[in-house]
């Protein structure tokens, strides 16, 4: 399945931890007018409720993602 374009760059939250290279967790992303679930995959394990954002997608529904902080969340 090809990659989906329209989900890099998008943030998501997990609904259930990745575990790094010892697999994929679950990501809630807002895309397309709407929210949709990937598997996602991590270098380093991440809890659920992270803040993530999507960097790549792998296709078959499935996004590596990184932890994300709002850089204008409670800024100056």
């Amino acid at each position: 399945m090809p990659a989906d374009e329209a989900v890099i760059g998008c943030i998501g939250r997990l609904l259930i931890g990745t575990r790094g290279s010892a697999g994929p967790g679950e990501v809630l992303v807002r895309v397309r007018g709407g929210s949709e679930a990937f598997l996602a995959w991590s270098e380093q394990p991440l809890v659920a409720g992270t803040t993530v954002l999507v960097i790549e997608s792998r296709g078959a529904r499935q996004v590596d993602v990184i932890e994300w902080t709002d850089p204008f969340d409670g800024g100056v």
